[in-house]
């Protein structure tokens, strides 16, 4: 049974946008974080989290140090695990839906972040997330999992998707 429906696709095709309206739309106690840009004019600095209980975080900066690093961004994995791994822990424990936004990169870093996704997919809640498009091995696992099931979205099935994921939510 789909206990996990984990977005993925091309950055910038919607992904975060599309789980916040789904959020927006359904009557479900919601816990968990997303991940957005950290914007300096025109020019993207880095990345922080966001719970869905309003607390923020940085994850990633230009002007960070960080023996982690994806591309130009230092990656703050003491930042992730007090804010979205907290938040995880909190929506497997409360929530009758668990998001994650994302299992990417920069968060596959940490162990204790790998292993709050895995208790959440193999919880009895119900998880909407997006996950990184290219290969990486805990991802593919991931990906691979009996409850969960994967969904390539594009600009054009997006509103096909929408319909998808809210009449699994129902």
């Amino acid at each position: 049974m789909t206990t996990a429906y984990l977005l993925t696709g091309s950055p910038g095709v919607g992904k975060t946008t599309l789980i916040r309206e789904v959020l927006s739309k359904v009557n479900k106690k919601a816990g968990g974080f997303y991940t957005q840009e950290i914007r300096g004019g025109s020019r993207r600095e880095g990345f922080k989290i966001v719970t869905l209980d309003g607390k923020e975080a940085v994850l990633a900066h230009t002007g960070m140090t960080s023996p982690y690093r994806v591309g130009k961004y230092a990656v703050d994995i003491g930042s992730l695990e007090d804010t979205a791994v907290a938040a995880l822990d909190r929506a497997i424990a409360e929530s009758e839906l668990i998001v994650i936004d994302e299992i990417g990169k920069m968060e596959l870093f940490s162990p204790l972040f790998r292993d709050a996704v895995v208790r959440a997919i193999n919880s009895s809640k119900k998880v909407l997330g997006t996950i990184m498009l290219k290969p990486h091995p805990f991802a593919d696992d991931i990906k691979r999992h009996p409850a969960v099931n994967t969904v390539l979205l594009t600009r054009n099935n997006r509103d096909a998707v929408v319909t998808l994921i809210l009449e699994w939510l129902k």
